[in-house]
C-alpha cells in the first residue's frame, strides 16, 4: 500500500513509520526538513507542511491512504491543532484520497456517561491544553466526508514493547483492574496499521489499552 505519513519524527509517528516499513508498505514521509528522514527502499521523504493545503495535496496525490501523527509544539497547541486538522482534511480531499487516519488524544474518551477525561477533573493540568486541542480536532474530523478514523491512545502512552496484545474499545477509556490505562507507543502503532490494512472503524474513533 502507498501511504503518506505526517509527523514521523514524533514518539508515536516514528513507531508508526517503523510498523509500516516492517509490514512492507511504501511510505512517503512529509516533513519540513526531509533531510532528517533516512531514506530506504520503501521510504522517501518530501518537503511539506501540515498547515498548508496545497502542500498537503501535492504530497498526498496518488496515495492509498494518509496518516497524520502531527503534533503541535508547546506554543499555540489548540490553534495549530485546529488549523492542521482543517488543512489536512482539505488537502487530502483535494488530492482525491479518501482514506485518512489520525492520531487522536485520550482526553475526549468518556470515563462516565456524558463525562470525558478532560472534564472529569482527573486530567493533570499540564495536559489539558493539548487534550482540548485533540478533542476539538476530533469534532472537525467528524464533520468531514473522508473515510476517516481516529485512534485515541490509553490514558498513558510511552515507548515500550511491541506485544501485539491489547484491548480495543470505542468511546470509553479502557482501564485495568487497578484503574490504570496504558499502552506502549509500539502497540499503538500496531493497532493503527491493523486498522489501515483491515478497516473496521470507518468514520469512527476507537481506542486501545492493555
Amino acid at each position: 500500500m502507498n501511504v503518506v505519513l505526517f509527523g514521523a519524527g514524533g514518539m508515536i509517528g516514528s513507531r508508526i513509520l517503523k510498523e509500516l516499513i516492517a509490514r512492507g508498505h511504501k511510505v512517503t514521509v512529509v516533513a519540513r526538513d526531509p533531510a532528517k528522514i533516512p531514506a530506504t527502499a520503501n521510504v522517501r521523504a518530501v518537503k511539506g507542511d501540515a498547515l498548508d493545503v496545497e502542500s498537503i495535496a501535492s504530497a498526498t496525490k496518488g496515495a492509498d491512504a494518509v496518516i497524520s501523527a502531527y503534533g503541535p509544539g508547546t506554543q499555540d497547541q489548540q490553534k495549530l491543532m485546529e488549523e492542521s486538522t482543517r488543512a489536512l482534511i482539505a488537502g487530502v480531499r483535494e488530492a482525491g484520497v479518501k482514506r485518512f487516519l489520525m492520531v487522536g488524544g485520550a482526553g475526549s474518551l468518556l470515563v462516565a456517561p456524558g463525562v470525558d477525561l478532560i472534564d472529569s477533573g482527573y486530567l493533570p493540568e499540564e495536559y489539558r491544553v493539548i487534550a482540548i486541542a485533540h478533542r476539538d480536532a476530533l469534532k472537525i474530523l467528524r464533520e468531514s466526508d473522508l473515510d476517516w478514523t481516529s485512534l485515541s491512545p490509553a490514558g498513558f502512552i510511552q515507548p515500550g514493547e511491541r506485544t501485539g496484545k491489547f484491548r480495543l474499545g470505542e468511546e470509553m477509556l479502557i482501564t485495568d483492574a487497578e484503574g490504570n490505562s496504558r499502552i506502549s507507543a509500539e502497540d499503538y502503532a500496531v493497532a493503527l496499521v491493523d486498522e489501515l490494512e483491515h478497516p473496521k472503524h470507518i468514520r469512527q474513533r476507537f481506542t486501545l489499552a492493555y
